[in-house]
């Protein structure tokens, strides 16, 4: 899946993947990852989502990595946000008040840059990336990120036949596959649903590295 995919996918405006409120299974399950409140949470491929207000709101200071500059203009323009450029030498962006936006490619973020990152928060990342793309995205998250980081996933699982992605179907057993060689998974809730005339599944993951 390449780049101008998604460039094209938020110029269309046809971003169905976005959700105009706060996602229900993050407010309901944060707290299982018992954090003290004011830690530094990385949401990958954040879009505009009203997730990291949320998450900044809880008193966590936030970094969302996200390809489309549009995006994130509109993350700001839409919540009314003043935020500065950031000083960055491989992506571009905003800064603001507890929160970092990165505009780039989420395989450019290194380790010095998720130093202070306690935990991450990934509802849209890993259902966006087909097959092969996912393993990088876990690998890459291992490679970066530091003993003791703890994740919240929401996941769908879906007959693929059926309907094409993204967000693809990523069945539980790969959840688990995937990151098996570093983390611990832990299915906490699942909740049936009907995506375009399909029956699907909802599920949420606490992996703890």
């Amino acid at each position: 899946m390449q780049a101008d995919f998604w460039h094209e996918m938020w110029e269309s405006g046809v971003v169905g993947f976005h959700q105009s409120e706060i996602n229900a299974f993050l407010q309901q399950h944060w707290q299982r990852l018992q954090l003290q409140g004011n830690e530094q949470v990385l949401v990958p491929l954040c879009g505009k989502s009203l997730d990291m207000l949320w998450l900044k709101q809880q008193g966590h200071d936030v970094i969302g990595v996200e390809l489309s500059h549009k995006a994130l203009d509109e993350f700001l323009s839409e919540n009314a946000i003043s935020a500065e450029p950031v000083k960055h030498d491989r992506f571009c962006g905003y800064e603001l008040d507890g929160m970092t936006l990165l505009c780039g490619d989420f395989f450019e973020l290194s380790a010095d840059d998720c130093q202070q990152v306690k935990a991450v928060y990934d509802r849209a990342a890993i259902v966006a990336l087909p097959p092969q793309m996912r393993r990088d995205y876990v690998r890459h998250l291992q490679k970066i990120l530091a003993k003791g980081t703890q994740f919240l996933m929401v996941t769908m699982e879906y007959d693929q036949t059926q309907l094409n992605g993204p967000p693809f179907s990523v069945p539980e057993a790969e959840v688990r596959e995937l990151f098996a060689e570093f983390a611990s998974v832990d299915r906490i809730s699942e909740q049936a649903f009907s995506r375009k005339g399909v029956d699907a599944v909802e599920k949420v993951f606490v992996m703890r590295y």
